[in-house]
């Protein structure tokens, strides 16, 4: 998916009234942010695209967040302190703090029935289930259907949480517990609404952040032109003493039909407007001051899934002297160079915890320590699989698939020139991008040996949610069809570790996976995050997008 958001200059602010706190010159004003794609819903239980989770992280409170800066730091927001795990990481347990309450026309206090009642609509028909993390919870519904109860969600009083889980998977559950869909949802409000298919609760959404989509008496939204606009206010009912965050401005206007990215861009060249990505283009942050940009990690790795159920990919020495071969850097330039990311060593991204156990920028395997390629030591691994030469001497032909779109079908004529060069004959299968994941590579009797443009990216800052599901032999996104025991056993022993274990555990999982060379790791991805000249620009570390609970104008602006 792709979003340009451009920011414009701040307009001014309202007078301050004698009840707010000492003036900031930062507060207050206008800031309009320009979208080249609309909001998927407002549905905090339903959003899964980057403009959805960016407004949400404005309107609502979460159980969790990450602070700027903190990613890989769990920090309570709806919440009143840290998750408590139990010892056999089966429960979880979660205390709210007092004193956060719905925007009109709900305006009570929020309890723990509220947040129960978000996660278990998150699992049924109506909201569509995006949230594949709380099937963790003992009960939840194999098959969505109505909202219902879920056994494993009590709450014991109005300020405590329990969740009672399927397996020892409490550290990854209590990390998805950032994710919007754990934002309280009033059921005597909502269940009108979540009794559609699908549900009508974006179209009258209630807030707990410091914004709310304007709306009238009833709740109904009316902040939302589709295609144009959705207008961000101030939330009457939230109170600043029970949030960190600091919420500056007084009003957000989303433009969701600025298209033309580099139009915007020459806009915030001359100093009009801010401009957000993902992606903004590599080429252009070069003329762009440093102060109105920077450059922050997506979250995720970029990578070469090798099919390792078929010849030639089967045999570990082939797939060893492709990995080694392979001019990650000149790879990484031809998709836009260091804007776009870094060249990977293993998988887990810088962000997440595990990469400094998984030997951060460096690597214990030697075919992953050639940033270019190491063509010496592929004709080593090539002899090793008995191709006396040093090259692939085998009959079978190698399919690439790729999209037929920049920047994928650039990745995918890249791989094949790659592999040629070892040997290997070629056929490349360009595909039409909407297709290319769902209907070619992840269709295992398609038989693909390699697919190019393809990506991991973080729903929060967990490593066993970045490793399990690209790795795991049983799991449907394993696209390199690794299905080694030794690998699924590593996992099973990390899942339930916390803290200094669980990176050790999951670090040394990294290494493992890699040392297999079931893909080739590309690059860490980057994208260019920009804000116009009067803009002090800061990034919600979750989204990797501009915060709008924390922008503000800078000083005399």
């Amino acid at each position: 998916m792709t979003l340009a958001v451009a920011l414009a200059s701040c307009g001014a602010g309202d007078p301050a009234t004698e009840n707010e706190e000492p003036v900031d010159p930062r507060r207050g004003g206008e800031i309009t942010q320009l979208s080249s794609e609309d909001v998927d819903t407002l549905d905090p239980g339903a959003t899964y695209q980057p403009l959805g989770f960016q407004i949400a992280a404005a309107t609502h409170r979460t159980l969790y967040t990450y602070r700027p800066g903190k990613i890989g730091e769990l920090a309570p927001d709806l919440a009143d302190g840290p998750p408590e795990i139990s010892d056999d990481a089966r429960t979880v347990t979660v205390r709210l703090r007092e004193g956060v309450r719905f925007a009109p026309p709900v305006g009570r206090e929020v309890v723990a029935g509220d947040v129960r009642y978000a996660i278990e609509r998150s699992l049924s028909a109506s909201v569509g289930r995006p949230y594949a993390y709380f099937t963790m919870i003992r009960g939840a519904p194999d098959r969505v259907g109505p909202v219902r109860r879920i056994a494993g969600i009590s709450t014991p009083d109005a300020r405590t949480l329990v969740f009672s889980l399927r397996g020892p998977v409490g550290p990854q559950f209590a990390a998805a517990l950032v994710l919007p869909a754990t934002a309280p949802v009033p059921p005597e409000y909502a269940r009108e609404h979540d009794a559609r298919v699908p549900s009508t609760y974006g179209d009258h959404v209630i807030a707990t952040g410091p914004y709310r989509v304007a709306s009238a008496p009833n709740g109904r939204v009316r902040g939302v032109v589709p295609g144009e606009r959705i207008r961000l206010l101030r939330n009457p009912a939230w109170d600043r003493t029970t949030d960190e965050r600091a919420a500056h401005l007084d009003r957000i206007i989303i433009r969701t039909d600025a298209t033309d990215v580099e139009k915007a861009v020459r806009r915030v060249v001359r100093g009009e407007d801010l401009v957000l990505g993902p992606p903004a283009p590599p080429q252009s942050l070069r003329r762009l001051p440093v102060r109105q940009h920077t450059v922050v990690s997506s979250g995720g790795f970029r990578y070469l899934p090798l099919n390792t159920a078929v010849a030639p990919f089967d045999d570990i020495d082939v797939r060893r002297a492709v990995v080694a071969a392979f001019d990650r850097e000149g790879a990484l330039e031809a998709t836009g160079g260091e804007e776009t990311g870094e060249v990977a060593t293993h998988f887990l991204p810088p962000d997440v915890p595990g990469f400094d156990e998984a030997g951060g920028r460096a690597s214990p395997h030697a075919f992953l320590r050639a940033p270019r390629g190491d063509r010496r030591l592929a004709a080593r691994y090539l002899r090793a699989a008995g191709y006396a030469s040093g090259r692939y001497e085998g009959d079978e032909q190698v399919v690439v698939a790729g999209p037929n779109v920049a920047p994928g079908r650039e990745q995918a004529e890249f791989a094949r020139d790659q592999l040629e060069r070892l040997g290997f004959r070629v056929r490349l299968r360009l595909v039409p991008e909407d297709a290319f994941y769902s209907e070619v590579c992840a269709r295992r009797s398609n038989r693909i040996d390699m697919c190019a443009g393809v990506g991991w990216f973080r729903d929060f800052s967990d490593p066993q949610s970045m490793l399990e599901p690209r790795f795991r032999g049983s799991a449907a996104t394993n696209l390199s069809q690794l299905d080694v025991a030794a690998v699924d056993r590593a996992m099973a022993a990390a899942a339930p570790l916390t803290g200094k274990d669980r990176r050790e555990a999951w670090g040394a999982v990294d290494t493992r996976i890699a040392g297999l060379a079931a893909a080739v790791p590309l690059r860490w991805e980057h994208h260019a995050v920009v804000w116009g000249r009067d803009v002090e620009g800061v990034v919600d570390p979750l989204t990797a997008l501009i915060d709008l609970a924390e922008i503000s104008r800078r000083r005399g602006s």
